[in-house]
């Protein structure tokens, strides 16, 4: 059972199922590897070629050089997308052995990996390159220790086995040995349809003739890079998608198909605006064949281009695009006359078309400045665009700018040709006819190295791999679904509801229960116990495993089937019918502060003078700061197993981040004490909050329905679903008044906080409160009124994700602060400075921070090692040079603080057991889910044991060992379970203490073993409680101690801009952190690239958007992008604060899985740097409003421009979507 390859999102866009293709041609006697989406690709379809899986690649007994590398880099994480990045890379080294880094880039573009930010796979895969190294030979020839005991590189490329091309595994020789497989027709028969494979034309031809109805499948042409594999230029034709890249480009050049039917024969057709006769519809009969296609040889005077725009909503590296373009011109002998044009354009509507109206009214027109006005007008005139799918302005602008991008094409080659006659281009105007520059990535990472002295056995302070990095490149790390299923287990597929709000008139299951092989209906009043619950007040229980009476979002369960199959569960699940009675419901922040839907209390705080500070204040300014919602993306789903037991007891297995809170509701809702369940998980796939409270509801209706069918359950939610049922990060609305002297300096300000928390109180009004917390980031703000709202509406309940509530406020707060900067006249980087919190100062939730200072250090490090001054006036040199491509660069601090809200929660157990030949057993509280825990407690436990952390090995978390145990969030488990494990460790080392003085020369075997025969306990439980009440005090506000301790960092983020489509690029980022003293320099410098890209996803990336009726529209890779490889900075670099310290961490660590998530504003921030540029090149100054995320949409109409403007009477409203 080959358990390595991950199914994440069901549709072949995230890679994690990635296996290598390989086929022999028996024509041209070669073999040929093709990296393959295995979700995405029928078993049929395979007959005769070779699979191998990363199974066949490698083990942890016998690496192959491509595993060792990814674990030796620390590319692993969660390492849930592991495999299928092994894969890729395989793949192409199979093919070329000796890539370049931007082909290793290239062939990772259908990976996706929410945990590392890609750098340090990237930076593993490089080895690999024609130039050796990471692909940058500069630094990895330099020494690895700087001066002061800095440290600059993780790991050494030389200690890596080297590669043999030699000694991969051959091509099964019976498939290249024989053609029978491809010489003979092959015939598949399934339950629902056939397949069948022929082995010449004529054979299809007849085919078609007998089934004209059936589809020929060669590949899927919108694809990303694994599905571009197995894709071909006549499906991208033959599907007759509206999104195509490649078919206005095939209408403009005027390409002529061949044709083929049984009946008819040979033809050609040509491929014009009458091919496409409708939504996904052609011209050609049901049994026509798209043998090939002819396109003709460029003329002289001919001009040709092709553009498009795909990141507005989906990756970079995917082949549809939102608006896309075909144009052609020729011009008259020897002139600047058109003599013929075509205009093709997809994404206008249902079909892709030719602008047929202006390409008649052009004709004989001369190419000038007056022609390409004219253009632009008629464009935006004549050319309609459908409502569906939205972004109407942008798509209109879109048309805009690619004619003219067209038009200085064609206009730098005229100058050429016709000197004279045609003026050049601009010098200003030249960046547009280039793409934004992709160099190589490159990366610095700068630590500080353990001190002198330190035992080599000392693993704390130095980078240590991922404790299971082996088992996770390889495959044979077991997540949740590679459980091997019981004999009899039953699956369970939800039924969820269809409506936003509305009252359940009836649910019928009778046809869905009729099925064979069905086992029951789960709903309601199946539940033995509670139905209700909440996840934090037992008060107010207003969230429910099944919805009783009414439903109050789409994608709230509202029952489920238990079948033998997953599919057939799924199948039957669709069978249940469901009748409502629709209510009014509100999706938007808007919609409720027009309705004031709000949940309560509402928080209020206010401190000083704040009327008497506005009027001292020079200027005051008003604004508002939208931020939308953003999916967590764990690469793992929602899944869980229930196993009935003897004595009504059950046995979970949960890709949960809390075990013990799992474990209370499992008891409630099956109405028997918690001491007759037990839950459990070895590892999660990700996580990153949405697997806290929101994971409950489905390991609760997964373990009513083993409680009713009497048998394992088990529940692996798809990813549509995952993204339409589970919460996420809340959508924000920041409203603000700021005050402010001329000089810069802050003096009041008074602002409300809205976040859209959905239909259940869940966590949202502790997000609330925490958002108000970070409100000020690193800022002294003398007086301040400050009030959060949680909206209460019909979506999804919204939940903690990283750096929870905190994110959000940093777009409202750096927004405030370019604004002064821009009202002021003096420089952004210059106002974020004189505003920095200083020595001695309390922060505006009254907490001391006893070690501000070392905000202004990482300021004014990253000020350094970025060369900011220096980049400053090149950047400004830029923009002066070019009209078309802007930079932007931005420097930002943050200060954060790390803590749980609740002093109860701020506890941690573990239990460490001495076996008698010395191993080492630990477990504890906390989840493993691709942050290190699991191996930053084994490095502590090796410290205080004082052995090898190779004697030391870790079990799976669970609530029979370690009873009560806090949820892993807040990037609190370290200081927790890591201090459990140390006082655990520290109380078995005074057991043994006296075995070791009567033997100071023995091994540590010899005192283990004294010990035992002693008598002496070898196994003990560690519990630590942060000292200390932690939590704030409405009260008494100034009473209140809310923090372990303050995080400090600062980022400088340099983004090139596409002002003509909004497209950009982060060219460069530099972060420096105060993580205190590092545990582990490699895990925390991943956790900082990857929570940096992460916040990047929020602030400019990642957009959730509704229908009006409330469903998420942008589910899946194929309409949700999250960051991706081409995503990450061209240059990244990490620096470690040299000499901080923490007196109050363990080891002198502070938590670093959620602050730099902060930093992701940088490039927010830089963006509208650029955008500033581009508007004052048309006379457009002062403040403007740049909504998060900043999408290529949002980034095009900020630029503004001077083309033709359409007549606003004949526009039509753009409502498609709503944002929450």
């Amino acid at each position: 059972r080959l358990t390595g390859s991950k199914l994440s999102c069901g549709e072949g866009g995230c890679g994690a199922c990635t296996v290598m293709l390989s086929k022999y041609d028996h024509v041209d006697k070669k073999i040929s590897h093709y990296a393959i989406n295995a979700c995405y690709t029928p078993v049929c379809s395979v007959h005769g070629m070779a699979i191998t899986t990363v199974e066949g690649v490698g083990s942890t007994t016998k690496l192959h050089p491509v595993q060792e590398r990814l674990a030796k880099s620390y590319g692993l994480q969660c390492g849930f997308c592991s495999p299928g990045m092994v894969m890729s890379m395989y793949t192409l080294l199979r093919n070329n052995p000796e890539p370049t880094a931007l082909q290793i880039e290239h062939c990772l573009g259908g990976n996706l990996c929410r945990c590392t930010g890609y750098r340090p796979i990237l930076e593993g895969f490089k080895t690999f390159a024609q130039n050796g190294c990471c692909g940058n030979p500069s630094a990895c020839n330099a020494s690895r220790q700087d001066e002061d005991n800095v440290l600059s590189r993780l790991f050494e490329p030389s200690d890596c086995t080297p590669y043999d091309p030699t000694q991969e595994v051959i091509f099964p020789p019976e498939l290249q040995t024989s053609d029978e497989l491809h010489t003979k027709t092959v015939r598949f028969v399934g339950e629902s349809l056939d397949w069948i494979r022929p082995t010449s034309l004529e054979e299809l031809l007849i085919l078609k003739t007998e089934l004209p109805a059936a589809k020929l499948v060669v590949g899927n042409a919108e694809v990303d890079q694994q599905l571009r594999n197995v894709a071909g230029i006549g499906s991208h034709i033959m599907s007759a998608s509206p999104l195509s890249d490649i078919n206005p480009m095939l209408i403009a050049a005027e390409v002529t198909l061949n044709v083929a039917s049984h009946k008819d024969g040979k033809r050609t057709v040509s491929l014009d605006d009458k091919f496409f006769t409708g939504f996904r519809s052609t011209c050609l009969k049901p049994d026509d064949v798209l043998v090939s296609l002819t396109i003709p040889c460029s003329k002289k005077g001919e001009y040709f281009g092709g553009y498009k725009v795909k990141n507005q909503v989906h990756r970079r590296d995917r082949d549809v695009a939102m608006v896309s373009a075909g144009m052609k011109v020729l011009f008259q002998d020897n002139t600047d006359v058109i003599k013929n044009i075509n205009l093709s354009f997809g994404g206008t509507g249902p079909t892709v078309v030719m602008a047929t109206e202006v390409m008649g009214r052009i004709q004989g027109r001369k190419w000038d400045e007056c022609f390409l006005n004219d253009v632009q007008q008629m464009l935006v005139e004549s050319v309609q665009l459908s409502a569906e799918g939205g972004f109407l302005e942008y798509r209109r602008n879109l048309l805009q700018s690619f004619f003219f991008e067209f038009y200085l094409h064609v206009q730098n080659g005229l100058n050429q040709e016709l000197p004279d006659t045609v003026t050049p281009v601009p010098s200003s105007y030249k960046s547009a006819l280039t793409p934004l520059e992709m160099p190589p990535s490159s990366s610095t990472q700068l630590f500080q190295d353990v001190p002198n002295g330190q035992s080599v056995d000392d693993p704390v302070g130095r980078p240590i791999m991922n404790e299971s990095s082996l088992q996770l490149a390889t495959g044979e790390a077991i997540f949740l679904d590679d459980i091997t299923p019981e004999e009899g287990e039953l699956h369970l597929a939800l039924v969820t509801s269809k409506r936003a709000c509305a009252k359940l008139v009836s649910i019928d299951a009778s046809e869905a229960t009729s099925l064979a092989g069905v086992s029951c209906f789960v709903g309601a009043s199946d539940v033995p116990g509670k139905n209700a619950w909440s996840s934090l007040n037992p008060d107010n229980l207003d969230d429910f495993i099944f919805a009783p009476d009414e439903v109050l979002c789409i994608g709230q369960v509202i029952g489920g089937i238990v079948a033998d199959t997953p599919q057939l569960a799924r199948k039957a699940s669709k069978l249940v019918k469901v009748e409502y009675e629709e209510l009014e419901h509100i999706l938007t922040v808007d919609e409720a502060i027009d309705k004031e839907s709000f949940m309560h209390p509402i928080r209020c705080l206010e401190e000083g003078d704040l009327n008497g500070e506005f009027k001292k204040s020079d200027f005051v300014v008003e604004g508002e700061v939208r931020v939308g919602g953003q999916y967590h993306y764990y690469m793992e789903t929602q899944c869980c197993i229930a196993q009935p037991k003897e004595r009504g007891e059950m046995v979970v297995t949960a890709s949960s981040q809390t075990m013990s809170n799992t474990q209370v509701r499992v008891a409630a809702a099956l109405g028997i004490p918690a001491n007759k369940v037990t839950c459990k998980i070895r590892r999660v796939g990700g996580a990153f909050g949405g697997k806290d409270t929101r994971t409950l509801n489905f390991v609760m209706a997964c373990a009513v329905a083993a409680k009713k069918a009497g048998r394992t359950v088990r529940l692996v939610i798809g990813r549509d679903l995952d993204m339409q049922a589970v919460g996420m990060r809340h959508p924000v609305v920041g409203r603000f008044k700021v005050g402010f002297n001329k000089d810069g300096k802050l003096r009041a300000l008074e602002s409300e906080i809205f976040y859209n928390a959905g239909y259940s109180y869940d966590l949202s009004m502790v997000l609330v409160e925490a958002g108000m917390h970070q409100l000020h980031n690193a800022y002294a703000m003398p007086a301040y009124k400050l009030t959060g709202k949680a909206c209460q509406t019909n979506i999804q309940s919204n939940t903690s994700m990283r750096a929870a509530g905190t994110v959000q406020p940093m777009a409202i707060i750096e927004t405030i602060m370019d604004t002064v900067a821009i009202k002021c006249d003096i420089s952004p980087s210059k106002i974020r400075e004189i505003n920095l919190y200083k020595v001695g100062d309390t922060d505006h939730f009254y907490q001391d921070m006893p070690d501000v200072m070392n905000l202004k250090r990482c300021w004014d490090e990253c000020l350094v090692k970025s060369g900011f001054h220096i980049r400053r006036q090149e950047t400004d040199q830029f923009n002066r040079d070019n009209r078309w491509k802007k930079r932007g660069l931005a420097i930002v601090p943050i200060k954060r603080m790390t803590g749980l809200p609740g002093s109860f929660l701020n506890q941690g157990a573990a239990l460490v057991h001495i076996y008698m030949d010395g191993s080492v057993l630990l477990t504890h509280g906390g989840i493993e889910m691709g942050q290190g825990l699991h191996t930053k407690t084994i490095q502590i436990a090796s410290r205080v044991l004082r052995i090898p952390s190779e004697r030391i090995h870790i079990n799976e978390t669970s609530t029979d060992k370690i009873p009560n145990a806090t949820p892993t969030v807040g990037s609190s488990a370290t200081e927790l379970f890591g201090s459990a494990v140390k006082i655990a460790c520290e109380t078995l080392m005074d057991r043994l203490d006296p075995f070791m003085k009567e033997n100071p020369k023995g091994s540590w075997e010899q005192w283990v073993s004294a010990a035992y025969f002693n008598r002496v306990s070898l196994s003990t439980t560690g519990f630590y409680k942060y000292p200390g009440e932690i939590g704030f005090n409405w009260e008494d506000h100034r009473a209140s101690r809310l923090v372990y301790n303050f995080i400090y960092g600062a980022a400088c983020c340099e983004v090139e801009i596409d002002c003509l489509t909004g497209d950009h690029q982060m060219r460069r980022v530099d972060i420096v952190m105060d993580v205190g003293k590092s545990l582990n320099p490699a895990l925390d410098i991943g956790q900082i690239e990857g929570a940096f890209m992460m916040g990047y996803g929020l602030f400019v990336v990642e957009e959730l958007r509704y229908s009006q009726r409330g469903e998420l529209l942008t589910r899946g890779p194929g309409m949700y992008k999250i960051p991706c490889v081409s995503d990450i900075p061209r240059q990244f670099n990490v620096h470690l604060l040299k000499d901080a310290t923490n007196p109050n961490g363990i080891y002198s660590a502070k938590a670093i899985g959620e602050p730099p998530c902060l930093l992701g504003v940088s490039a927010l921030v830089a963006i509208r740097d650029a955008i500033s540029s581009a508007r004052s090149d048309i006379g457009l100054h002062g403040n403007f409003q740049l909504d998060c995320p900043a999408t290529p949409e949002r980034i095009r109409l900020a630029c503004s421009d001077e083309f033709p403007k359409p007549d606003k009477k004949a526009t039509c409203s753009d409502d498609y979507f709503v944002r929450p």
